[in-house]
Formats: C-alpha cells, sequence, structure tokens
C-alpha cells in the first residue's frame, strides 16, 4: 500500500477524493442542512455565510444542499452511462476485432460516422430523437461513448489476436465465444479499465453541457448543469458563488477521475513498468 502511495501520490489523492464525493451523494439525506428544493425568497442570493455556507440562488435556495444532491445526480448519470456505454462498446469491439473482414469493415465505419462529430454535439442531436429528462441522458451518454469505447476494444484485440496462447486455443478446438471470453478479453481488459475512469468524466461534462443548454436534466433537479444554467449574466457579475460552486464541484470531480485515470494506466500498462 505505501509503495503505491509512493509511485501515485496525485492517484491516491484522487481516489480519496472521489471516495468522499461518493459518500456525500450516498449520505445526502443525512448531512445536507436544507432541502435542495425548498425555496426562501427572503433568503435569495446571500453570498457564503453561518446560515448557508455556500450562498443561495436566486430562489433562496442552499447552494450547499444543492451540490450534494446534485453530486448524487452526476454520479448516477456517470455511473450507469458508464456502463452500458462500455459494455456495448467492448462487445461490439471484441467482435469487430476478432471476427474482422466485412463485419469489421462495417462496424468501423459505423463508428467513423459517429466519431465524426464532437461527443456534445452528437448528445445533442440523440437528445432531440430520445428527449430529454434523467433517464434518457444516461441513454444518450452511453450511445456517445459506444464508439470510442469500441474502437479502443478492437485496437486492444487486434494485439493479442495473433499470440500464441489465442493461435493455441483456436487450435485445441474451443469454440469462438470461449476464446473472446476466456483468453482475449481478459488480457485487454486493462484498457478499458483505465478508460472508464476517463469516460466517468466525461459523462459527468456532457450532463452538465447538455442540462446547462437546457437540454439534459431540468430544474428544479440539483443536477450540477442545471445549476450553472440558471446563472445569467447579471447573476453571474452580482453573485459570482452562483458559478462557482457548482463550476468547482464539476472540476473537482472531473479532475480527479482523470487523475485516477492516469494512476491506473500507469499501473497497468506493461510498457510503463520499468519506468517506475
Amino acid at each position: 500500500m505505501l509503495s503505491i502511495v509512493r509511485r501515485q501520490p496525485l492517484g491516491v489523492a484522487a481516489g480519496v477524493i472521489l471516495m468522499i464525493i461518493i459518500v456525500v451523494a450516498i449520505a445526502a439525506p443525512l448531512i445536507a442542512p436544507y432541502d435542495p428544493y425548498e425555496v426562501h425568497p427572503v433568503d435569495s442570493l446571500q453570498g457564503p455565510n453561518a446560515a448557508y455556507l455556500l450562498g443561495t440562488d436566486d430562489l433562496g435556495r442552499d447552494l450547499l444542499s444543492r451540490t450534494i444532491y446534485g453530486a448524487r445526480i452526476s454520479l448516477e448519470v456517470g455511473i450507469l452511462a458508464v456502463a452500458v456505454g462500455v459494455s456495448a462498446g467492448v462487445l461490439i469491439g471484441l467482435v469487430s476485432g476478432y471476427v474482422g473482414g466485412w463485419v469489421d469493415m462495417i462496424i468501423q465505419r459505423i463508428s467513423d460516422a459517429f466519431m465524426a462529430f464532437p461527443a456534445l454535439i452528437l448528445a445533442m442531436a440523440v437528445v432531440s430523437v430520445l428527449g430529454s429528462g434523467l433517464d434518457k441522458i444516461i441513454w444518450v451518454i452511453a450511445i456517445v461513448m459506444i464508439a470510442p469505447v469500441g474502437r479502443v476494444m478492437r485496437s486492444s484485440v487486434l494485439a493479442v489476436r495473433q499470440e500464441a496462447y489465442v493461435e493455441a486455443a483456436i487450435a485445441s478446438g474451443a469454440s469462438h465465444l470461449r476464446v473472446m471470453v476466456r483468453h482475449i478479453l481478459p488480457n485487454v481488459a486493462a484498457p478499458i479499465i483505465v478508460l472508464v475512469s476517463v469516460l466517468m468524466g466525461a459523462a459527468i461534462l456532457i450532463e452538465a453541457g447538455l442540462s446547462f443548454l437546457g437540454l439534459g436534466i431540468k430544474p428544479p433537479e440539483p443536477s450540477w448543469g442545471t445549476m450553472l444554467s440558471g446563472v445569467g449574466a447579471y447573476y453571474a457579475r452580482q453573485s459570482p458563488h452562483l458559478a462557482l460552486v457548482p463550476g468547482a464541484a464539476i472540476s473537482i470531480t472531473v479532475l480527479a477521475l482523470n487523475l485516477l485515470g492516469d494512476a491506473l494506466r500507469d499501473e497497468l500498462d506493461p510498457r510503463l513498468q520499468g519506468t517506475r
């Protein structure tokens, strides 16, 4: 354990920060000082003070409570969207890399079409078809992630497809499904594990971007994106904490996820093990 701390101090710190965020999100009903939906018009636009540690918004709602509950929504979106997107992407990439031929060509051309658009633009296009709302946003982000995950998985499969142990398994009469699941998948899992951390950060950013544009989670849900969407130019000048609080929450969470991903890459990539 101490050796990991010495090798990856930033990764360990990022992991601790993420654990704190997860605990806070789970315990939101117990630790949030106010109901995140409760309106106090007489207390609107207050800066940080003893009663409201992070201040209030234009409706007098406590920003600390809304930020805590916002963590639940962001983590829910990140975990579920990544779980669905990575599962589908791994399956597609595994089949594409292993089978090859016209199957691979068709899958890769479809992937090229999806990856030709920036993630947020593609998400906006999918939202126009599926609609908005928490459950729809999870599916939207999952669909956006399938192509890049599939591309990474395909590259990893191609790298091990001609290895001796794979050829030996095929020669021994093992079915293609068994070869893919028992011999290839365990040996290409490391890049996907690293990618999961990065994709969770991307999912949180996409959700925040869609909600900020009014295409994602709708008010009064305390999403970090919806908290930002209510900050107009006037409020940003007069009450900058309205943007700073959710913006800081998004930045800290995404930065921690990216640092954790970097640490996992350094630990799991055999090409980097000799440099430590």
